[in-house]
């Protein structure tokens, strides 16, 4: 469910995968803020890395790929994977891949680096699951389509190249501002992929401010507005209090004049005494 009291937006967007940028990347850093940060001035603005520098997360926040993550047998080692994801791909997809490599990555542990699968499917079975088609083989690649026709997956079935990229997801339209794409070189572990693919079929809807949306976009998705949080119901003990409160104080006794319906005897004149016995 999402929470409103956290939602920087001011509608949701479904499905999340036409949700778009967003303008920042934050969300998908987000499993790895007690990794070390590495700010830099170049091409790479910002570089996160696994306390071993075996995995690398790049922000290139001004290029066509704005995320570049990669896994290595060791920190000057060459990649053995590379995932990359351009600039229109919501960054909460992306955190399906990080917090994957959050949860994976321990000093002693490589099953970052190797697949546990040699199936291609298990790449793309939360797709499957979630009654995207498959088409059939056509030009050594599979294609797997959304049921709405708005994203999909291409996987390439032919390649023998270990650095080609061979499965891609998209979503939305063809063409700048709308389509957006993650890349996944040929030994990028599936589970890995599948934890990516998980993301874009999440059924949560993402929160956007409208006008930062492309208009394709908005067009195409579904579009609903984020309501303000409610205040919480009272507590019993809150009723109390409030009626503590707002009871007024008991009057005192002494300060009540006393009114009765009996008639008391007139007082007597001035100067006479009473009656004699």
């Amino acid at each position: 469910m999402t929470d409103p009291t956290t939602t920087d937006g001011d509608v949701y967007v479904f499905p999340r995968y036409l949700a778009g940028l967003g303008g920042i990347g934050d969300p998908s850093f987000e499993p790895v803020a007690h990794w070390p940060h590495h700010h830099m001035d170049g091409h790479c603005q910002l570089l996160i890395t696994s306390p071993d520098h075996r995995i690398k997360i790049g922000w290139f926040g001004d290029d066509f790929d704005v995320w570049r993550i990669s896994a290595a047998e060791n920190a000057v080692s060459a990649a053995r994977w590379t995932a990359s994801f351009n600039d229109n791909m919501p960054p909460e997809i992306v955190r399906g891949l990080t917090t994957a490599l959050a949860g994976e990555w321990d000093e002693d542990s490589d099953t970052f680096l190797n697949s546990r699968s040699y199936r291609w499917t298990d790449a793309v079975q939360p797709l499957l699951d979630a009654s995207w088609k498959r088409k059939p083989l056509a030009r050594g690649k599979v294609e797997i389509v959304s049921p709405d026709q708005l994203a999909g997956a291409s996987i390439d079935v032919v390649s023998a190249d270990p650095d080609a990229e061979l499965v891609t997801l998209w979503a939305g339209p063809p063409g700048w501002g709308t389509r957006a794409e993650a890349h996944f070189t040929a030994r990028t572990p599936e589970h890995l992929i599948a934890a990516t693919a998980a993301a874009f079929v999440d059924p949560t809807p993402i929160a956007r401010y409208k006008d930062n949306l492309n208009p394709r976009l908005a067009k195409l998705a579904q579009l609903s507005p984020v309501q303000a949080s409610k205040p919480a119901a009272p507590t019993p003990l809150d009723i109390q209090r409030a009626r503590a409160a707002h009871r007024a104080p008991a009057l005192g006794t002494r300060s009540v004049p006393r009114w009765s319906t009996t008639t008391l005897p007139p007082a007597l004149p001035a100067g006479r005494s009473g009656p004699r016995r």
